[in-house]
Formats: C-alpha cells, sequence, structure tokens
C-alpha cells in the first residue's frame, strides 16, 4: 500500500471509531438534549407583571381540518390548506410581586414540556404559588400528578365551581382523572365563580360552551383564554366554526365571538392554550 492510501485509511479509521463513539454516547444522552431546540417559551411584560408563554407539546402540533365543523369543508381547506391549523398545548406563567402563578398545566405526559420550561426560567414546581385552571380536560390538568402523586405540592389550587360541579356528576367512565386529581388536591382547592377577584388582581370571566364550566382569566391587558379557540387560522375570522371538543357548540360560538370582541374593544393581548407559537397574540391581528 502506498504512503497516501496507508495514511488515508488510518485517517478514515479514526474518523469511523470517533463517530461509533459519539454515536454511542449519544444514545445515552436525554432524548431532548438530542433534538435542536425550539423556542418554546417567550414573555412580555405589562407594566410589574411578567407574563412568559410555556409550550408543553413536544414538536409541531396542528389540529387537523377534520375537527372543525360549522362551515362548509371547502371554506375550512381555504383557511388551513395544509390540512390542520397550526396550534399548541400551552401553559402560561404570570410573575406578579414575587408570585409565581400558572395556568394550566398541560398533558402530563412523558414528552411534556411544561416543566422543562419552567426550569429553563429557574422555576420548579414547587415554586408555583397560585394554579388556576380553565377546565378539566386532561390537556390542561394532565400535568398535576406524576405517578399519582402532587406535582406543585405548594400552590393554592382555583378552580371554576361549575366546572367541578358538572365533571364530578359525570359517568365514571368520563371523570376519572378529575376525581383522581381534585382529590390529591383536595387540602389546597379553592372554587370560584366568573366576577371573583383573585389574587393580584386576577379576574375570572365565565366562557361556558368549550365544557360546563370553561372560564377564562384577565390578568392586567393579558386574556387568558383557555381553550376559547383551538384553530387561530380558522376560527379568528369565523367564530362560527366550532371544534369537536367543545360540548355546548351553541354557547361556545356566543362566548367566542364575545370575548373576541372584548379583547379588540379593551386592545387586550390574547393568550390562548391552543394558539400557535408564541402562544399569544396583540388585539390587532384579530
Amino acid at each position: 500500500m502506498k504512503r497516501r492510501e496507508w495514511i488515508g485509511s488510518l485517517t478514515a479509521l479514526a474518523f469511523s471509531g470517533l463517530s461509533a463513539y459519539a454515536n454511542k454516547k449519544a444514545e445515552s444522552l436525554p432524548k431532548i438534549l438530542l433534538q435542536e431546540e425550539e423556542k418554546q417559551t417567550e414573555s412580555w411584560t405589562q407594566g410589574n407583571i411578567r407574563f412568559t408563554w410555556l409550550q408543553d407539546n413536544n414538536g409541531e402540533k396542528r389540529m387537523p381540518n377534520s375537527l372543525f365543523s360549522g362551515a362548509d369543508a371547502e371554506t375550512i381547506q381555504r383557511l388551513s390548506p395544509e390540512g390542520g391549523a397550526l396550534a399548541t398545548i400551552s401553559c402560561f406563567l404570570v410573575q406578579s410581586n414575587g408570585k409565581n402563578i400558572l395556568f394550566d398545566t398541560g398533558n402530563g405526559k412523558a414528552d411534556s414540556r411544561l416543566l422543562p420550561n419552567l426550569a429553563s426560567l429557574q422555576i420548579q414546581p414547587e415554586d408555583i404559588d397560585y394554579l388556576f385552571l380553565t377546565h378539566f380536560h386532561g390537556d390542561h390538568i394532565g400535568g398535576m400528578l406524576s405517578q399519582d402523586k402532587v406535582v406543585f405540592t405548594q400552590a393554592e389550587v382555583y378552580v371554576p365551581q361549575q366546572e367541578y360541579d358538572a365533571w364530578m356528576q359525570m359517568p365514571a367512565d368520563k371523570n376519572q382523572q378529575v376525581v383522581k386529581t381534585m382529590k390529591a388536591y383536595e387540602k389546597k382547592l379553592h372554587k370560584i365563580n366568573g366576577g371573583d377577584k383573585l389574587p393580584e388582581g386576577i379576574i375570572a370571566l365565565n366562557a361556558f360552551g368549550h365544557t360546563p364550566g370553561h372560564t377564562i382569566y384577565q390578568v392586567k391587558d393579558t386574556l387568558i383564554a383557555g381553550d376559547l379557540l383551538h384553530g387561530a387560522t380558522i376560527q379568528i375570522p369565523h367564530p362560527e366554526i366550532c371544534a369537536s371538543f367543545d360540548m355546548d357548540k351553541k354557547l361556545a360560538i356566543q362566548c367566542r365571538k364575545q370575548y373576541l370582541q372584548y379583547v379588540k374593544d379593551k386592545h387586550l393581548t390574547l393568550a390562548g392554550m391552543h394558539l400557535p407559537v408564541p402562544g399569544f397574540m396583540d388585539w390587532k391581528k384579530i
């Protein structure tokens, strides 16, 4: 073998060994460290209050066009030409007067991003002082328990009275997760109604329809709107279109129209649990 070929072979072998080592090393790393980092948090301030959007889903999320009704298929396809509206599963952190306030907790699945995204802000679950829930669907309360244990051990938990009452009366095959979760937090539970003034000036607003007691929250000049919208590109121009998740579609449409207009009239920031990245938008975009 010629000297040049011999050196080339050694070089190739060395790179091959390094590559194998790197691959073996990579296999031992947590999956999250191997993924290309995408923006999963974004903050804004209003006065002395800091808001942070926290993405819970891992990777891109779309709401399939098939979920939506209230318009012909051609209209929905025109509004969402790729077959599904970009969306997220989102939570929101509000920091005011030294308090950490969390709105909803995401799915609580193995690949959920809520806790890692809180950790990126130097916040651990026990640092949450108040937890406010918009409603009791699994992608909003799922992060409250981990292996049947309370996650937010220090949080006072605020839940809509009407939502609580309705779910507790549902059949066991529908409310098992809710019953287990509410039981785990029963000593920290506060049941609230629309119009109540809550810690740090938070105001609860009835937005029934999506679920029996779906509640949204105004914090300063931001409306944390829960599941008022599932596909923003579809439902902002056509609020009469519902997602299949809406339990009372007539009431959901009424509330969607009412609060979208409210955001525009009051010049609010709209924050939604299923708005596309970054989970909030200025009133001028509505």
